[in-house]
């Protein structure tokens, strides 16, 4: 009875596959549809939603940045939301309030924007510290606390933000334990010129805006099926060697937190799904660690290389594969 019952799990772990992917070439196709983006990177950006993580692009102005943020939000029939980061922004602003009703002279809660399935926090640097800060139990615990009571956040909720790398005036850097909160950071690049063409085909005939491809309760769904990828116990010493690895090496100030692990173990689990198996190989991580780990690490002074994905990247060439 046992080994039925194994088989029916498995069954049914390969049927959720099926439909997953379906569903998430139907997003795809969506979001390509609008925005003119490789599919790697497409991946990217949408990993942070399937693993129950959140986006962070940087790049120059100008290259679709907030038009993916808004493609992909749209995509699902749930609420959205879009934050415009401005140095007067305060946190309740964010969060929500209390007003006083004059009629029951109560004071009323109303929630702000962060209440949505998809939050995107446009130039995020420019607001203060203060006002970041307010973003971080949102993106860490899916929830709020104000006025003495804790309020949870919609499921799915995916914060995508985005901040300029060239403007630097009236910007306030991320700090670290904000920067920890985001799953992926990446830059989505200046288009080829075919890419270039194609999009002033798509700007000379107006932008297309197709109706949602998934409810929100497929989301959530899709979510727990990338719970069901086995991780064999080498690839998880793999990410254990990387991290302690990270942590020793004169190159890093500062290596991969635990909270960097672990978000890579779930990161692989769902692109192993983008891919249709149920299962992790140690080529997810190293394909992965960059863009998972590289804003997360802090590169030594005396090192001489210019970013943190760079230094990942080294990190991977000195940890051996698992066999």
């Amino acid at each position: 009875m046992l080994e039925l019952h194994q088989v029916d799990q498995q069954q049914n772990g390969y049927h959720n596959l099926d439909s997953f992917q379906e569903k998430f070439e139907r997003l795809m196709s969506h979001v390509s549809s609008v925005v003119v983006i490789s599919d790697d990177n497409l991946k990217l950006a949408l990993l942070g939603l399937f693993a129950q993580g959140h986006l962070l692009l940087e790049d120059l102005p100008g290259v679709g940045k907030t038009l993916l943020a808004k493609t992909i939000s749209t995509a699902l029939d749930g609420v959205f939301s879009r934050i415009q980061f401005t140095p007067d922004l305060l946190p309740s602003d964010i969060t929500g309030t209390s007003i006083f009703n004059l009629r029951d002279q109560t004071f009323e809660y109303v929630p702000g924007p962060i209440f949505a399935n998809v939050v995107v926090a446009d130039e995020l640097n420019r607001a203060g510290p203060r006002t970041q800060s307010a973003l971080l139990e949102a993106m860490a615990e899916g929830q709020v606390s104000a006025d003495g009571k804790v309020r949870l956040l919609p499921r799915p909720f995916f914060t995508i933000a985005t901040q300029n790398l060239v403007e630097t005036h009236g910007t306030f850097p991320l700090p670290n334990s904000q920067l920890d909160r985001f799953l992926v950071s990446m830059e989505l690049g200046l288009p080829t010129p075919d890419q270039e063409m194609e999009i002033l085909n798509r700007w000379e005939q107006g932008l297309l805006q197709p109706p949602p491809v998934l409810t929100p309760q497929e989301v959530a769904s899709m979510q727990d099926t990338t719970r069901t990828v086995a991780v064999a116990h080498s690839v998880k010493q793999y990410i254990v060697n990387l991290t302690a690895a990270s942590r020793q090496q004169s190159q890093f100030a500062l290596g991969v937190s635990p909270r960097g692990s672990a978000a890579m173990l779930r990161a692989c689990q769902a692109w192993a799904a983008f891919d249709g198996r149920d299962f992790v190989v140690p080529e997810d991580v190293q394909y992965l660690a960059p863009s998972l780990w590289g804003h997360r690490v802090q590169v030594s002074r005396d090192a001489d290389m210019g970013s943190g994905r760079q230094a990942v990247v080294e990190l991977l060439r000195s940890v051996p594969i698992p066999l």
